[in-house]
């Protein structure tokens, strides 16, 4: 290579550190693609990140072994001018920002072998210790540039002064609250998310059996409970089929259904599992109560003939079915039941809810333990009104509307606090939704009251209520339809701990309540999906479908949710997903687990992961195998690409076991923690011929140029759709007040020669088509509708502008300037204007991205993502289309320049050609 072929090199490697998209948002994120930790003991050697940062004792070990085995080719003088340099550059692998500092964060730029340093720095660090550079490289042909100041630290230095190193180091902003949960300005919490599981048919519950295999079952709504491997495998035969007895329909909405599955408490020992769902008994709805045994030859399914019913309950109505099963510490059976159905319990003098003589509205408490000879249930002895002649004795608690998703909070994991807790989403009328904690003996107020405010004011102003407020209620604004969530008690994210996480089904928002142990109140935060660079993981996603239907807990404590982008028990639209803390995670090997075996009869469906995958090429190990998979039109995106799994498909018996020894017939297989990946390793190991440097600069002639390490950038797999959805929800979301947050994926307009399908967060890529009713911008306009003419050797002629019919729209894209996407402004009677985000849909945005000649809506950016407009008017508010109308002014919506709302929630699009472009 030439002189002038390495300065190209170099100077299309400063290009690449300028323009690349890490340095307007970077985030703290270690060399393993994950976030940074705690270490379990402070560090001695690179004190800097002995509290926080991505190295362990044992990583700072070979940190030190490299850097002594370096300074060997010092003589004193040098290792007293240099060593300091020397450790301070190595042990940037430990700092929560090492990713950024090398570079790691972006596929398409060279990997750094040494971190990114500051201007100043480097050029100190040259004047002193140029003829190390050598030594911490691979490529001994850097001493080339040792000499040139210019070259060495074109090499060396990072553009972005705020992240440089050291200045990352005293950056207020950077330093402030690092390792702590983010939060938007308005304190919304900042988390990811990893996909578990997809195409599921309404997914009504995930749960696991607690017997150390670490599987989990997920429970659709049609009547399926399907067993799933911890590495997330899914067994083809059912764990359980009762679709011919379960009634349900595929009107989305329909509450009926399988609803709930728990597994005894002792299930490694009993094989006792329990469901709750709806069937019809001479056309009388009931919700039933049934207890099923493991079967004797197959530990994966439970046997179909040994269901024993437990309890039935005759349902007045199709709706407020309750749902939920659990156990408690206490080892008793609860059960959920709503309240009868149709609105505002009205149903006798004071309502079931009220009725202790009635099983709906209730919280019931049955003992289940050895039944096989008796009853299929008693009643605890202490259940609070076994001796009311008026009460039903498995009544635990009452005064409750249709509680929908129940946890048992495991406690904090020192000091036990919360344990046993039972915390509750019940659904409201048509005010508030509330979350209660359950506790013996208590009336919930339903229906006197809703929420904290009366609903029935003859009933609200009687003194004998004694009423149990909710530790939170939120107006129909936020959303119309609670899920109960969980109190994150897990591992592997220390900042969520006692954390209550639970949300919506009908806005899409996710939610969290943290108890102050001092005053026993519980504060809000909304939890949002990661901005920018924050969810940019390997394997994490910032986006989810919009219809929140429950949330789970697995083995080990993680948390969970699931949801759909189309609310039928037919459609496989619905995703499983973890919740994922991009700020801080537990120390390396803390958290690791060794499943139980499991024995598969059968085959095996491998998970394929169907959402954006983040993929980067590691500098430490080997990229895995990736082979493209067939991605359909329900719930998903295409070119993605997953890691091939080695776990046989054909009919076979597998033991899924934690140990590699293999026997003749059986397919063994590991499951373990994940190991710690190997640290970077920057500083290459001297030989012991090599002389011993001195502290004095060395002039060497160059053989070749260095060049640096670049990574191609990852194939792009093409694949074609194979499954159409019928969409039909419309009738849920008319009238919503309010819109989900950023992250949620939308249901899109039905369009001509198109198969309708869900949203994707993912954005097309720039084209350099002219579009219909784009505006370009020309020799530094302002981004007025007009185009520049002029040809080689043509006269100068004058620009004509268009005259805009009311409605007309343009994207106001801010600083990245893509036609595609943007704020949305639209012009009327002679004005351009912003509009609000709210009611604003995927319907509406499909409008937009058609008069901009674009045939699908791809995203939806509410909450100002794509800027403010602060210099316009704010025209439109409320827009709510059906997603045929030719401009917004055909929509309903607020009377024109009429608007609740600031240019905080200015809505902006992301348009493209085809529904599966990416960015």
């Amino acid at each position: 290579m030439n002189g002038v072929r390495f300065q190209a090199l170099l100077q299309s490697y400063w290009f690449l550190l300028l323009v690349s998209p890490w340095l307007v948002g970077s985030h703290p994120q270690c060399l393993d693609y994950k976030p940074p930790f705690k270490p379990p003991e402070p560090l001695t050697f690179c004190k800097e990140y002995s509290q926080f940062g991505c190295c362990d004792s044992e990583q700072e070990q070979q940190i030190m072994k490299r850097y002594y085995l370096v300074m060997d080719f010092f003589d004193y003088s040098g290792y007293v001018a240099c060593g300091k340099y020397i450790q301070s550059i190595l042990c940037q692998e430990c700092s929560p920002y090492a990713a950024h500092l090398y570079d790691a964060e972006d596929a398409n730029t060279p990997i750094r072998e040494l971190p990114g340093l500051c201007a100043e720095y480097c050029t100190d660090f040259w004047h002193r210790c140029r003829s190390t550079l050598s030594l911490l490289t691979e490529d001994d042909d850097t001493v080339a540039i040792e000499g040139d100041r210019d070259k060495f630290c074109g090499l060396l230095e990072l553009k972005d002064r705020e992240y440089c190193y050291p200045n990352v180091l005293t950056n207020a902003e950077l330093n402030a609250d690092l390792g702590a949960v983010r939060a938007d300005p308005e304190g919304c919490l900042q988390l990811c998310l990893q996909e578990v599981a997809n195409l599921l048919r309404n997914p009504v519950a995930m749960v696991h059996a607690n017997d150390g295999t670490h599987r989990f079952f997920i429970a659709e709504q049609l009547g399926y409970v399907w067993a799933y491997l911890p590495n997330g495998s899914r067994i083809d035969k059912p764990f359980l089929n009762l679709t011919n007895a379960v009634l349900t329909s595929p009107w989305a909405g329909d509450e009926r259904g399988f609803l709930c599955v728990a597994f005894h408490p002792r299930f490694k020992s009993t094989g006792k599992a329990y469901v709750y769902y709806s069937v019809s008994v001479k056309r009388e709805e009931r919700i039933r109560i049934s207890e099923f045994t493991l079967s004797v030859d197959d530990m994966n399914v439970l046997d179909p003939a040994s269901e024993r019913i437990l309890l039935e309950v005759v349902e007045p109505a199709s709706n407020h079915n309750g749902g939920q099963l659990l156990f408690g510490y206490d080892g008793y059976l609860y059960i959920f039941v709503g309240d009868g159905g149709k609105a505002g319990d009205p149903f006798g003098e004071f309502g079931n809810a009220q009725n202790k003589s009635s099983l709906l509205g209730k919280v019931l408490r049955v003992d289940v333990d050895d039944n096989n000879g008796g009853p299929p249930y008693r009643i605890p002895p202490d259940n609070p009104f076994v001796k009311d002649p008026r009460a039903r004795p498995e009544v635990y608690a009452y005064g409750v509307r249709n509680m929908w998703r129940c946890s048992v909070d495991r406690g904090d994991p020192l000091t036990r606090t919360g344990r046993g807790r039972l915390l509750c989403g019940d659904v409201g009328q048509n005010k508030f939704e509330e979350v209660d904690i359950i506790t013996k003996g208590g009336n919930y107020g339903w229906r006197a009251k809703e929420g904290f405010s009366c609903y029935d004011k003859k009933l609200c102003s009687n003194s004998s209520l004694d009423d149990i407020l909710p530790i939170f209620a939120y107006p129909h604004k936020l959303g119309k339809s609670v899920t109960g969530g969980y109190v994150y008690r897990g591992c592997e994210m220390p900042n969520l701990n006692g954390l209550y996480i639970f949300g919506d089904f009908m806005s899409g928002r996710l939610m969290s309540l943290k108890e102050d142990p001092s005053t026993g109140e519980w504060h809000y935060n909304e939890v949002c999906m990661g901005k920018g660079q924050a969810c940019n993981f390997p394997k994490t996603i910032n986006t989810y479908y919009k219809y929140i239907i429950s949330f789970a807990e697995d083995e080990a404590g993680e948390l969970y949710f699931l949801s759909t982008g189309s609310p039928s028990a037919a459609v496989p639209a619905g995703v499983m997903y973890k919740i994922i803390d991009p700020s801080r995670r537990a120390h390396p090997g803390k958290c690791s687990f060794t499943a139980s075996p499991v024995t598969v009869k059968g085959k095996l469906s491998h998970f394929h992961p169907r959402e954006r995958f983040v993929n980067r090429r590691k500098t430490t190990t080997a990229a895995p195998k990736a082979t493209p998979i067939p991605v359909y039109t329900n719930t998903t995106i295409i070119n993605r690409l997953v890691m091939t799994s080695s776990y046989p498909t054909a009919a076979t018996t597998v033991r899924w076991t934690p140990t590699t020894a293999g026997r003749q017939g059986t397919t063994t297989a590991r499951l373990s923690a994940v190991p710690t990946p190997p640290i970077h390793s920057p500083a290459k190991t001297p030989t012991t011929q090599r002389p011993r440097v001195t502290y004095q600069p060395i002039t060497r002639k160059p053989e070749k140029p260095y060049q640096p390490t670049t990574r191609p950038a990852p194939k792009q797999h093409q694949t074609t759709s194979q499954y159409h959805l019928p969409v039909e929800t419309e009738h849920l979301t008319k009238g919503r007040p309010t819109t989900p947050r950023p992250g949620l994926h939308e249901l899109t307009t039905k369009l001509p020669l198109k198969t309708q399908k869900l949203n994707v967060l993912n954005v097309p890529k720039t084209s350099d088509k002219r579009l219909k009713g784009h505006v370009e911008e020309v020799d530094g306009s302002d981004g007025q509708n007009r185009v520049n003419k002029k040809g080689r050797g043509s006269k100068k002629t004058k620009v004509r502008h268009r005259r805009l019919k009311n409605g007309a729209v343009r994207l106001a894209s801010g600083g990245e300037k893509l036609p595609d996407r943007g704020r949305v402004e639209i012009h009327v009677k002679g004005e351009w204007g912003t509009v609000c985000d709210d009611l604003f849909d995927s319907k509406a945005g499909a409008v937009v991205c058609r008069q901009l000649g674009y045939p699908f809506v791809l995203r939806v950016a509410r909450r100002a993502e794509m800027g403010e407009g602060s210099n316009l008017n704010i025209l439109l508010d409320d827009v709510k289309c059906e997603g045929t109308e030719k401009t917004l002014l055909e929509c309903k919506r607020a009377k024109l320049g009429e608007h609740n709302c600031s240019h905080k929630e200015d809505v902006g699009v992301v348009c493209g050609y085809d529904e599966f472009e990416e960015a």
